[in-house]
């Protein structure tokens, strides 16, 4: 039985190209520290300095802008905690919204803790952050604003741009969790007026284990983890050289192949939703337009997406119910119950996430997966009565 993979929220597999370049690195006998003061070193630097190089031109950022992290987290981590340490004699308090990712959330709950105030914006039916609310809740104490770029559960993409307007006005720091959009969607730095920007390799077909963080000229930031001088002093710490290699082939095979990836997943996306449009009791969750590509969350009445979930494994369809970071918990998605959704609806919820290596024959067998399941699931429902 052949899988069909719609879990690309979660974790891309490796670009061929990306693998290769990995692989080269690895045979060539790059194993130097780029600290080192020989030739052996030099080759490690030489492949470091290209990659930040190739991210940043991935966001249109300038190399000095990146720093190389571990992942997603420790970037989303090192941006929020990293500013409210730096700006605390300034003020304590931090604007994000209610549908953020765990690791923002997780890490500002522990902020307050030692003192911070967090006010959270909320977000309408479709996912929506109204920028209005962000400039009322800025107050002389406000030190960051969190707002992520595209949401990982629901795809709904932000009005970044308009809130960054607004930071730069008031003169406070804005970062957004662009973990979901980095090398899937457009990203321009500039353009979005943001400071502090997170992303992660494995969102774009590089490999696990290395991110980046984008920190804007002249931005005041703290370093969680001291050391030596790696990193411009802003994170201590030998460097996954292998993995950052491959993140940085990652972000320019993404540059290079963004317009083309866009237009095969949003085919694939138009697509799924034309047959999911055919099914009762459902409904599909973020806005229609303002989305991510590949992305559809649906949540069905009358069953739990586990039960979904499962039976779509036992067909060879790999799916996810919410986010990989919250899996395993049982409550509902605090995404959906913030856009309104009630909690046994949302307990329903499937998220299926298109790749570039998705074809359309695999969006026809996963939907006939899909609704033989959700027919076989209703029929032991004692809630659910045939129309």
């Amino acid at each position: 039985m052949n899988t069909i993979y719609f879990d690309h929220i979660s974790a891309t597999p490796l670009h061929p190209l990306v693998k290769e370049t990995m692989i080269n690195f690895i045979q060539n006998n790059n194993f130097g520290n780029p600290l080192s003061q020989h030739h052996i070193g030099d080759a490690a630097v030489e492949a470091l300095e290209t990659a930040r190089r190739q991210v940043a031109q991935l966001i249109n950022a300038k190399p000095d802008e990146i720093v190389f992290t571990s992942n997603g987290t420790e970037s989303i981590n090192h941006a929020i905690k990293g500013v409210a340490f730096a700006k605390f004699k300034k003020g304590k308090h931090i604007i994000t919204t209610n549908i953020e990712h765990q690791s923002v959330a997780r890490t500002l709950r522990v902020l307050m803790r030692f003192g911070y105030q967090v006010t959270t914006v909320p977000v309408d039916r479709h996912g929506l952050v109204n920028p209005n609310d962000v400039e009322k809740a800025i107050t002389e104490n406000t030190i960051l604003v969190s707002i992520m770029h595209a949401n990982n559960e629901i795809g709904t993409i932000e009005p970044i741009a308009e809130i960054g307007k607004i930071t730069k006005a008031k003169n406070v720091l804005f970062h957004t969790d662009a973990v979901a959009s980095g090398g899937n969607i457009s990203i321009d730095v500039d353009e979005l007026g943001v400071d502090l920007l997170s992303i992660a390799a494995n969102q774009f077909y590089g490999p696990s284990g290395a991110g980046a963080l984008y920190i804007r000229q002249k931005t005041e930031i703290f370093p969680l983890i001291d050391g030596g001088t790696q990193e411009g002093n802003r994170r201590a710490g030998t460097q996954n050289i292998i993995g950052i290699a491959g993140m940085g082939k990652a972000a320019e095979l993404a540059r290079i192949e963004m317009p083309q990836r866009i237009e095969h997943l949003s085919k694939l996306r138009k697509a799924f939703i034309e047959r999911l449009n055919t099914l009762e009791d459902i409904h599909i969750n973020g806005h229609p337009v303002l989305t991510l590509p590949g992305l559809v969350s649906v949540s069905v009445e009358y069953v739990e997406g586990e039960s979904i979930m499962i039976m779509l494994e036992g067909d060879g369809v790999c799916v996810s119910t919410r986010s990989a970071c919250a899996s395993g918990s049982l409550r509902a998605s605090h995404v959906l119950t913030a856009t309104g959704c009630d909690y046994v609806t949302a307990q329903g919820t499937i998220i299926f996430s298109f790749g570039i290596g998705n074809t359309l024959e695999d969006i026809d067998k996963a939907f006939t997966s899909f609704q033989k399941s959700i027919a076989f699931l209703r029929s032991m429902s004692p809630l659910y009565k045939k129309k």
